[in-house]
């Protein structure tokens, strides 16, 4: 908006005194919409809030926040929906290594997709 300095200075002043600006309640509802909606797991979230410039701290908070029977649900019924999708490949070592690629790229842990690997 091509404001000179003080003038920026003085609006943030304005945005934060009065939560406007709120980074805590960014990440949380941030955390909260991307793993409800989009099914993201706690790296991606991790990822995307320090993109953003958020500290390590809101960042733990935030991550705190989501519920581990939850996640752990979520999990499982996005593996069950994402193995029902590949139901067309033949090769079940390319249809897991797929799965995996896929739980990985949403930001699931390792440990947690493995162990939903060896039930299948």
């Amino acid at each position: 908006m091509r404001m000179i300095p003080e003038a920026i200075d003085q609006i943030t002043v304005h945005l934060i005194s009065n939560d406007f600006l709120n980074e805590e309640r960014f990440a949380l509802h941030f955390t909260r919409g991307k793993f409800q909606i989009k099914k993201w797991g706690k790296i991606r979230l991790k990822y995307e809030l320090q993109r953003r410039d958020i500290s390590r701290y809101i960042i733990d908070k935030a991550l705190a926040d989501i519920d581990h029977d939850t996640y752990i649900n979520s999990l499982d019924d996005l593996v069950e929906k994402k193995w029902q999708q590949l139901s067309e490949e033949k090769n079940f070592r390319k249809k897991r290594r797929k799965l995996l690629e896929y739980l990985q790229y949403r930001g699931w842990e390792n440990h947690l997709i493995y162990e939903r690997l060896k039930n299948l």
